[in-house]
């Protein structure tokens, strides 16, 4: 056991460098990268297809769960390589659409932006504790350590789920009322 525990340190510590080192990418990126007015017009359609690839994360995380409730776990895995492809393949767009468009305010005042903000920070704040935990969860898994994978997967299960769904309510409170 211990020596398991050892040859796993050296992967999760590069992990969670990464993962320090992606977030901090993203808040320069959202935060500090001014946007150029030159692309302004250009690729609009990235907040829809933002929203689309955190639905289709979604369901697949849903349908993986259930496979593994019907412990078909060759479904399972299907089901969360595929949620995890969604799932970059929205941080790419993200990157793209941030680096493009910059920052989008939300328009709406009173409770209703209290609310968009609350909502918006439960989901920044889950989404940077998230990736390092869907990663260590497949290392996990793809090394075939699957007691500490079943242990992690428990938790980061709930957490990308909800970063998934939150950030298709986030877009959708950002283009109602826009």
């Amino acid at each position: 056991m211990q020596a398991a525990e050892t040859t796993s340190r050296a992967p999760i510590a590069t992990i969670i460098g990464i993962s320090v080192i992606a977030t901090l990418f993203l808040i320069w990126l959202v935060y500090v990268h001014p946007a150029s007015q030159e692309y302004a017009s250009r690729l609009l359609f990235l907040p829809a297809l933002n929203a689309l690839f955190n639905t289709m994360s979604a369901v697949a995380l849903v349908i993986g769960f259930s496979n593994i409730r019907k412990r078909n776990i060759a479904a399972h895995r299907a089901s969360m390589l595929t949620a995890f492809v969604f799932s970059s393949l929205f941080l790419v767009s993200y990157i793209t659409n941030h680096a493009l468009h910059g920052e989008m305010i939300f328009p709406g005042h009173g409770p209703i932006r209290f609310a968009y903000l609350v909502l918006l920070a439960s989901h920044v704040l889950l989404s940077v504790v998230a990736l390092p935990m869907i990663l260590i969860t497949f290392f996990f898994s793809l090394s075939g350590r699957f007691p500490q994978h079943k242990k992690i997967a428990r938790y980061t299960y709930p957490i990308w789920l909800y970063v998934s769904v939150t950030g298709v309510v986030v877009y959708a409170m950002l283009a109602a009322w826009r």
